[in-house]
């Protein structure tokens, strides 16, 4: 069963987490364990793939300061295994700016650890 734990230092971040039943013999309770598989396996979550995935932490990154928004690039043919026609994917219907770090900086993930 998929649950969710607040985060210990950022309380408003919910991080997902499975609870795996054991035997009923073991006298174990669940173990519980961290579940990557994303939104769309929530109890009762609205499966829209045209709508994207929520940006559940952009307030968050864009509060550290140190990123901004940008237009990132256009896609180009490569993208696409040089394909063209109706052998060509549609692009995606939602376009969100991607991030970069300010001034040349580079962007870890312990910097934001």
């Amino acid at each position: 069963r998929k649950v969710v734990k607040a985060g210990t230092i950022h309380p408003d971040i919910r991080v997902p987490m499975r609870q795996i039943a054991l035997h009923p013999t073991s006298g174990e309770p669940p173990v519980t364990v961290y579940d990557s598989s994303g939104p769309y396996t929530a109890e009762g979550a609205e499966i829209r793939i045209d709508a994207g995935l929520p940006r559940l932490r952009e307030s968050w990154v864009l509060a550290r300061v140190v990123v901004e928004s940008y237009g990132g690039r256009i896609v180009r043919p490569e993208d696409n295994g040089f394909v063209s026609g109706d052998r060509l994917t549609p692009e995606f219907p939602v376009r969100s700016q991607p991030f970069k770090a300010k001034g040349g900086e580079a962007l870890t993930q312990v910097a934001y650890a």
